[in-house]
């Protein structure tokens, strides 16, 4: 356990840490890239996503605290799920907590790729592709249980 969690740590400071240094590039220092197909610009969200709940900008950051203590309190009574999924549930950390800080700092989320080519899509960041990364690993890891589970079953049958 010890072993996972400070691999967990060590993922979640460095991916944290680059996340809010790009933020703030975009945010303090004027980046901004024009390309064909998807270019690199300043936009805040004030909602969640695609700026739903937007009505809520000034109290979602209290909520999503709110949410991730829950989800906190959650592991820490049920260790066997943090060792199970520690890889994407540092991910949903990262992303999760790094998006909050930037309601306390900006007062709302700093997103800045934006994907054009084709179609327009919301505009998003690393943190946002994070917590994707992170729900994805999830569903493949109970996709991949389940199956396991179920030749096992059939096995013993």
């Amino acid at each position: 356990m010890k072993k996972k969690l400070k691999l967990s740590f060590l993922i979640f400071l460095t991916l944290f840490i680059i996340d809010q240094a790009v933020k703030y590039g975009f945010a303090n220092l004027g980046w901004h890239v024009d390309g064909p197909v998807m270019s690199l610009q300043l936009a805040y969200n004030y909602g969640v996503a695609f700026s739903m709940f937007s009505f809520l900008a000034e109290y979602l950051k209290y909520i999503q605290l709110i949410i991730v203590a829950i989800g906190t309190i959650y592991l820490f009574k049920n260790k066997d799920v943090f060792q199970d999924y520690y890889i994407p549930i540092t991910l949903l950390y990262v992303g999760g907590l790094s998006n909050i800080l930037d309601r306390f700092t900006y007062g709302a989320v700093v997103d800045y790729f934006y994907w054009h080519y084709g179609f327009e899509f919301a505009i998003f960041n690393i943190a946002d592709v994070l917590i994707n990364i992170s729900v994805g690993l999830i569903i493949l890891k109970q996709i991949l249980d389940a199956r396991k589970e179920k030749k096992e079953k059939k096995a013993n049958s």
